[in-house]
């Protein structure tokens, strides 16, 4: 009797630990036709149907875990021509092991995928819009509009938490750093934000203030998940159009570290370095079309007043001249000589050992 009770109880014990592994065992992570199953890598392309304009798709990859976790999400070329975050993100599909992964993590590979193949900075080929100035975006707007709704309907609404990943488009010269926003309704949206944007571990850290609070008008990628209630992200690593070894790696290695910091995936947090913060930023743009030359380098710190470039026309003739509204450091500045009026010359950032 004793013995039948006790094979009893181990039937039953082996029947808990089934049921309970069948419950953890997370289900396929699907977005519109693409299907994630569970320990897999999938890709595909959402479409962008066509409105009073073309319409577009948009590469994306499901890394689907085998163990329950949240989901994570990686954008990049919402400017197409910002390549480092594009070759990043097809590095990290290939290292990164589905078997390792709590959670899931969607690769949005290319956003803008006309900008990318027309090799065009900051504005789409078809409607001459900056896509990361058009969020949430519009169903029935131009094509920058719909590929922004679309990207919202379709990712935002289903992650966790969001990075965005720029660099300096073809045109700019421009240090590495990530940024963050400070202004939630809910104070944990804002410290997961920091949280996340201290442990990808690079140097410069930009705390954004002062951002639309309507969703609505929320303009920007990152303000709009970050409306949504999403702990969202900024990077900025690499600059003019270049695919270098140290701009693409860092990106790598900053994403290990948040899906660490995350608990996605196991393994060590990289020591951070010493943050500085950027706690005031401002861009300069051209009053004239013509000609920039700069007078520093990105990554200067100079003074208020410190002449910093200067435009001329198209016979050389010096029309304006660009000084720094304040100390600090370049972040980024035109290292290309074509300017249209009303485009950026050069962000200027205001530093703090610490967040105000």
């Amino acid at each position: 009797m004793r013995t039948v009770l006790h094979q009893l109880a181990l039937l039953f014990l082996l029947l808990i630990v089934s049921l309970t592994g069948l419950a953890q065992k997370p289900e396929a992570f699907v977005i519109d036709t693409i299907t994630g199953q569970p320990g897999e890598k999938t890709s595909g392309f959402l479409e962008v149907p066509k409105g009073i304009d073309e319409g577009t798709s948009i590469p994306i990859t499901i890394v689907h875990g085998v163990r329950p976790g949240p989901v994570l999400t990686l954008i990049a070329g919402v400017h197409g021509a910002e390549y480092a975050p594009i070759i990043a993100l097809q590095r990290i599909r290939t290292t990164l092991r589905p078997r390792d992964l709590s959670g899931t993590v969607i690769l949005v590979q290319v956003a803008n995928l006309p900008s990318f193949l027309k090799r065009t900075i900051y504005y789409g080929p078809t409607d001459g819009k900056n896509l990361n100035r058009v969020f949430p975006g519009k169903a029935d707007g131009t094509l920058s509009e719909r590929i922004a709704y679309t990207l919202v309907e379709k990712i935002f609404k289903r992650t966790d938490y969001l990075i965005d990943i720029h660099c300096g488009d073809s045109n700019e010269a421009l240090i590495p750093y990530v940024a963050y926003y400070t202004e939630h309704s809910d104070p944990a949206v804002v410290e997961k934000s920091r949280s996340m944007a201290l442990a990808f571990g690079i140097e410069y850290v930009k705390a954004i203030s002062g951002r639309s609070k309507d969703f609505g008008t929320a303009v920007y990628s990152t303000n709009a998940s970050f409306l949504l209630g999403k702990p969202t992200m900024a990077v900025e690593s690499g600059e003019l159009g270049r695919t270098d070894e140290e701009s693409v790696s860092r990106i790598e290695k900053g994403v290990v570290n948040v899906l660490i910091h995350l608990q996605m995936v196991p393994g060590i947090l990289a020591k951070p370095p010493q943050h500085v913060f950027v706690i005031r930023d401002e861009t300069i743009r051209a009053t004239d079309t013509g000609i920039f030359y700069p007078l520093v380098t990105r990554g200067s710190n100079v003074k208020k007043g410190t002449p910093v470039g200067y435009l001329t026309d198209f016979f050389g003739n010096r029309l304006t001249e660009s000084r720094a509204p304040f100390d600090g450091v370049i972040l980024y500045i035109l290292g290309t000589p074509p300017v249209s009026a009303g485009e950026p010359l050069f962000s200027l950032g205001q530093l703090a050992t610490k967040p105000l």
